[in-house]
């Protein structure tokens, strides 16, 4: 309806206002009434304009306190949590508008699953029902890798099915059983008795191994495998992992191993635990969610 404003408004020194509006198929009224309310829209666009900058600042703000990160729902979430009245459609569209969008890549990546042993497997006890509420209910674990100049760094994680917070990781040169002890070690020392607690993972043989599963034995919790080639039925914890990379890992080239382990460290623990807000949890970050709900299960 601008756009036929415009014309008769830019003809109507040439030609009757009562021939363009005819033309146009509109009512001469309708003109005029529009025209009359063209400054108040002027004073609304500018204020619209003001308020896109005002917008834009504090996007391309939270867009680095999340260290590039964050797309246009959890910008739309850290909006809402600061206090701002703003719409996600009106978020996509500005962080479309100045092109800011976290960068993607996918390289080719090693194996980590190392499934080609004699040792049994555990029964799948998941079938892929992931959904959990009470935390020290389940974790899922799991092994990756980071590239660096001085060779692979692997890394073993242990994940809060209920809150999304990683709680045990450890990290070396290897992937050996030990890597996996030591994550599940740390889970331990962290959250304490865990009886009847479910713990799955994939059948790699450092999860099968008699190490780990006398941990998990003496801990009282219940191993879960998943099924073997079927990376869905560990779909949480292959999540975590790429993020990790895509958000951290697959941005920055580490030329050594500790300035790796480092960086980790700080994304898990300071970034991923703490401020990270997460979808499958109301766009709150993992530590919120183990404060606000009772972790501590009944004996």
């Amino acid at each position: 309806m601008r756009n036929k404003h415009l014309f008769i408004a830019t003809h109507a020194k040439d030609y009757a206002v009562s021939t363009l509006c005819r033309l146009l198929q509109v009512a001469r009224s309708w003109f005029y009434g529009y025209q009359a309310c063209e400054p108040e829209r002027q004073i609304r666009a500018q204020f619209k304009e003001r308020r896109d900058q005002e917008l834009l600042g504090v996007i391309q703000r939270a867009f680095k306190v999340s260290r590039g990160c964050y797309g246009s729902k959890r910008i739309h979430a850290e909006l809402v949590a600061a206090g701002e009245v703003v719409s996600q459609r009106r978020v996509t569209k500005l962080m479309k508008e100045n092109g800011i969008s976290p960068s993607k890549r996918d390289p080719v990546e090693p194996v980590t699953t190392l499934s080609n042993h004699k040792k049994s497997p555990s029964p799948n006890l998941l079938q892929q029902e992931f959904d959990c509420y009470t935390p020290n209910t389940v974790w899922l674990a799991d092994i990756t890798y980071c590239p660096t100049d001085e060779g692979w760094l692997y890394v073993a994680a242990i994940k809060d099915m209920a809150t999304r917070e990683i709680v045990g990781w450890a990290m070396d040169k290897h992937m050996k059983a030990d890597l996996c002890c030591a994550a599940l070690k740390m889970a331990l020392g962290r959250r304490g008795p865990v009886v009847g607690l479910i713990h799955h993972s994939d059948r790699g043989s450092q999860y099968a191994s008699e190490e780990y599963r006398k941990l998990l034995r003496q801990a009282g919790i219940t191993q879960s495998m998943s099924r073997k080639g079927q990376c869905l039925d560990n779909a949480p914890m292959e999540s975590f992992f790429a993020s990790l990379k895509k958000e951290l890992v697959h941005q920055t080239r580490f030329l050594t191993r500790e300035q790796a382990k480092a960086a980790i460290f700080d994304y898990i623990e300071v970034f991923y635990n703490r401020q990270r807000r997460h979808s499958a949890i109301g766009y709150k970050t993992p530590c919120q969610v183990f404060e606000q709900r009772a972790w501590k299960r009944a004996a």
